[in-house]
């Protein structure tokens, strides 16, 4: 958390000072985005919610996409872009963060390798962006994943 933690508390200070609001869908991040973002003190000020989007029965039930919305198959910026749309609109927040990856050691059943995210930004500004770990250590990749999401929301909100 020695990065997460501190990304998460710039972002709350601008979201808190703007009375903007934040929702999540994360995948193999499993939560790390989420869990940085609420152990800022008033995190309930700007966090309204999110899940952990590990398989296809979550992203049906909790995103409410099925197989033939999502085209975008895996760890990709397009579907990155997808999820962080979709929870930004269920939830109304301002912004919101998508990420989906591959957090190893093994790759993907899409040939995507271990280390392999799609990482997404919607809200005033929207982006996205591909991250190559280059490693197999799933807790690494796993933290490496959050701290992209969280860099990537952030720049968004200074580019706003």
């Amino acid at each position: 958390m020695d990065r997460l933690l501190p990304a998460a508390a710039r972002i709350a200070e601008i979201l808190k000072a703007r009375e903007q609001t934040l929702a999540v869908s994360e995948s193999a991040a499993g939560g790390l985005i989420s869990a940085a973002l609420l152990a800022v003190p008033g995190a309930s000020a700007f966090y309204l919610g999110g899940g952990v989007i590990y398989t296809k029965p979550a992203r049906r039930a909790l995103l409410g996409l099925s197989d033939r919305e999502v085209k975008a198959k895996g760890a990709t910026e397009s579907y990155a872009l997808i999820a962080a749309r979709t929870i930004r609109e269920r939830l109304e927040a301002d912004w919101a963060i998508g990420e989906s990856g591959v957090a190893g050691p093994t790759g993907s059943r899409y040939g995507h390798p271990p280390g392999h995210a799609g990482i997404a930004v919607a809200g005033p500004v929207e982006q996205a962006e591909t991250l190559q770990t280059g490693l197999d250590d799933r807790v690494e990749n796993m933290r490496l994943f959050g701290i992209a999401a969280l860099d990537l929301l952030e720049r968004s909100l200074r580019q706003d």
